[in-house]
């Protein structure tokens, strides 16, 4: 399991490198302005795709294993389908009625490229979760690589050679990348349509449903932890304050990739595992390993001066360090409740990151209303890290209930440095 750990650890890192020079030429060649635009579009795709994410989501890790490929794939598709047909209705009859309000949740301009953006990632979504269901993390990794390169040089394309200097550069890249992933992940999925079940389409959409509703639920809330410090942030100083916001997110959540890359095969693991000892005995080594590791890399990005920052990213971003350091607390704890959700999504469980999704709102709407306005992005970032520290507490109290163990298991012990010493020279005698 360490080897995949390993690998899509790689993955990330690479994806992180990418990040950043798709950063430094976004803020010296696009500006501020238009990174924040770029922002405020993905974080709608994000949010739009919850509706596409009931059926057609993580939860296809879990059923991948015990439904026919064939039949998820017609669902996934349909319900993809339906949905993206009614959200351009209700983005066409806004436009008719309130187009100033919509303009405010959709940048203006955006509102097509919005939707397709939600279509296509549905799509490609589809080919990697049900991948990870299968176990194949190394197909999923290379997949992801092909996205995120892909995006990368065409923004460079759109930027030099088209000579577009605004946000469509950002948005565009991604729009490409999706559809080369979506492309290449259809020849490594097809194969499995031969595979036949006598399983009823409709008894499995139920089953989707509830265990995909709550998963769904809970990301719109934690969707809107983060939605509410951007809106707050454009209303009191405008699209620029968001992007340096957004860039100083973007490098502080670099580290995230670790506890992402632990629990994306901690997740394709635990739903092919029928032992819940055995899910938490891995789970509990799991924690542990994301959340030092994770610690260490975020230590490294605060101690780099401003300076450094600012001649990177130019003046206009001087403020990311300050901002980054603010969230250092929260990337932490994340790093550790990224493992714990999955491992409730993994043994059927996906009520209790909904309950941890909705404490984090109650702390994070005070939070950002008291913390803002007298501090600014530094006051988001504060913000951040307190509705982590209570999400990851709560996931703990519900981990340790369940499972009936005690804080000291939280401890790095002996095994642990042994299983994982031993993890790491199989794979270099590998």
């Amino acid at each position: 399991m360490l080897k995949k750990i390993f690998g899509t650890f790689g993955t990330r890192f690479l994806n992180a490198i990418c990040g950043f020079v798709t950063l430094w030429f976004g803020s010296h060649y696009l500006g501020a302005e238009a990174w924040g635009v770029g922002g405020v579009v993905l974080l709608d795709v994000s949010l739009l795709l919850i509706g596409v994410e009931f059926l057609a989501g993580s939860g296809l890790i879990y059923f991948t294993p015990r439904k026919s490929f064939r039949t998820l794939m017609k669902i996934s598709y349909i319900w993809s389908a339906l949905v993206l047909a009614f959200y351009a209705l209700i983005v066409f009859i806004c436009s008719l009625i309130i187009p100033k309000s919509l303009n405010e949740f959709i940048p203006e301009g955006y509102h097509g490229i919005v939707l397709l953006l939600v279509f296509i990632y549905s799509l490609h979504n589809f080919n990697l979760t049900t991948l990870l269901g299968k176990e194949r993390v190394g197909t999923n990794n290379i997949l992801f690589i092909i996205q995120f390169m892909t995006q990368m040089v065409s923004m460079l394309v759109y930027i030099f050679v088209f000579d577009i200097r605004n946000a469509d550069a950002f948005v565009y890249s991604f729009l490409t990348g999706y559809i080369v992933g979506y492309l290449c992940g259809l020849t490594q999925i097809l194969p499995y349509l031969k595979e036949r079940g006598d399983e009823s389409v409709w008894t499995t959409i139920k089953e989707m449903l509830r265990f995909g509703s709550i998963i769904q639920v809970s990301t719109l809330v934690s969707m809107l932890n983060r939605r509410l410090s951007y809106l707050i942030i454009r209303s009191f100083w405008g699209d620029a304050h968001v992007g340096v916001y957004n860039a100083a997110t973007q490098v502080s959540e670099s580290p995230k990739m670790i506890g992402l890359s632990i629990a994306m095969v901690q997740f394709s693991k635990i739903s092919n595992l029928t032992d819940n000892n055995l899910a938490a005995k891995i789970t509990l080594q799991l924690v542990k390993m994301a959340t030092i590791l994770t610690a260490v890399c975020v230590v490294v990005i605060c101690v780099i001066p401003t300076s450094v920052y600012s001649w990177l990213f130019t003046s206009d971003f001087a403020p990311m360090r300050s901002i980054m350091i603010a969230l250092a607390p929260g990337i932490i704890f994340m790093a550790a409740h990224m493992v714990f959700v999955h491992y409730f999504s993994g043994t059927n469980r996906p009520q209790y990151d909904l309950y941890g999704a909705l404490i984090g709102l109650a702390v994070t709407i005070p939070a950002l209303y008291l913390l803002i306005p007298p501090f600014g992005m530094i006051g988001a970032g504060v913000s951040v890290s307190i509705t982590y520290f209570s999400i990851t507490a709560y996931n703990w109290i519900i981990f340790r209930k369940i499972n009936k163990v005690s804080a000291k298991e939280l401890l790095v012990t002996r095994e642990d440095v042994k299983m994982l010493a031993a993890e790491i020279k199989g794979i270099f005698s590998h």
